[in-house]
């Protein structure tokens, strides 16, 4: 350890006194501040004047005042721990930061593949924020970013926004009509929905996003489908199709055209082909509450993972979107 290097090291834990006599300007009063015996703090600068090499104090009548080195000294000092405050109000952030919790609600075709490709992109930056994730309906998923049980939700159709919720789309992926693999359609890439006036139709709950979209796909087409089942979730509609018990209408589930034929007769398997219709589609969106400061405000960690998903989350799912669509 050189010196200099030395003297530093000497000097560091003496910085703070001499910043507050710096402001007081008497021995006495610094000594009250700081919750020290006067003599401490009286030792403590001669100290510092020697490992200086210069006198920062000197006699005045009765009492005593800082030299013309001292107070060339003191704005540096100053500097340096202000530049020490500002580097431990942010480690403290970043710790309240890592500690926080982020509440997501999303739809269930979100949860194989697009949320976890979101939450592994902000754990590289952010690895310790704690996520509740809660799965289910659109409506319910809306109900709780409402109630504020939920700090985000991912939805589709994307939730109109409102004076308590705003949203943003992220992407728009294409729906496919899906049919037994020996559906007379299966060896088709397209289809329209006329061509399943008379086929049972599996369709998701009320309540669910892809309903909605459903509906409004048979509305455009001018006839109601015959609704054999109601699922909860797409894989069992999936599985109701490939058991030949109808047809749906759903998200891609794999490379387009989506393809799952039987290696013997009478095995489960379905096939994807694409719709023929403007509205077979949905957008898939973010939604959160705004927050009005004060004790309602937006937590850092859910901040930041709504920056992150509206910033980089359209590109970061490009491929995937690609992949599903077949485009």
């Amino acid at each position: 350890m050189d010196v200099e290097h030395k003297q530093l090291v000497q000097l560091l834990p003496l910085l703070p006194l001499l910043a507050e006599l710096g402001r007081t300007q008497h021995i006495t009063a610094t000594a009250e501040v700081l919750g020290l015996p006067q003599s401490t703090v009286s030792r403590a600068v001669a100290r510092a004047g020697t490992i200086i090499g210069t006198e920062l104090l000197i006699r005045d009548g009765r009492g005593v005042r800082l030299t013309a080195a001292a107070k060339a000294l003191l704005p540096h000092i100053e500097a340096a721990l202000g530049e020490f405050q500002a580097g431990l109000d942010l480690v403290r952030h970043e710790s309240e930061v890592v500690r926080g919790r982020i509440a997501v609600s999303f739809q269930h075709t979100f949860g194989e593949a697009m949320l976890p490709l979101l939450i592994s992109a902000f754990r590289q930056r952010h690895p310790q924020p704690a996520f509740d994730l809660s799965q289910g309906a659109r409506d319910g998923c809306l109900a709780e970013l409402a109630a504020g049980d939920a700090d985000l939700a991912l939805t589709a159709p994307l939730a109109a926004p409102s004076g308590l919720i705003s949203s943003a789309g992220l992407y728009r992926e294409p729906l496919r009509l899906v049919v037994h693999h020996s559906h007379p359609l299966a060896t088709r890439r397209r289809a329209r929905l006329a061509e399943i006036r008379h086929d049972p139709f599996v369709a998701m709950g009320p309540g669910y996003g892809m309903r909605s979209l459903t509906d409004a796909l048979f509305r455009e087409a001018g006839f109601r489908p015959r609704i054999a089942f109601e699922s909860q979730d797409s894989h069992t509609a999936r599985g109701l199709v490939s058991a030949g018990l109808g047809v749906s209408i759903l998200p891609p589930g794999g490379l387009a055209p989506g393809r799952h034929t039987p290696a013997q007769p009478g095995e489960l398997g379905w096939v994807e082909l694409a719709l023929d219709s403007r509205l077979a589609f949905r957008e898939i969106g973010l939604a959160w509450r705004e927050r009005r400061g004060g004790a309602d405000a937006e937590p850092d960690p859910v901040r930041l993972f709504r920056e992150l998903v509206l910033s980089e989350g359209p590109a970061l799912l490009a491929g995937f979107v690609r992949g599903r669509s077949g485009n």
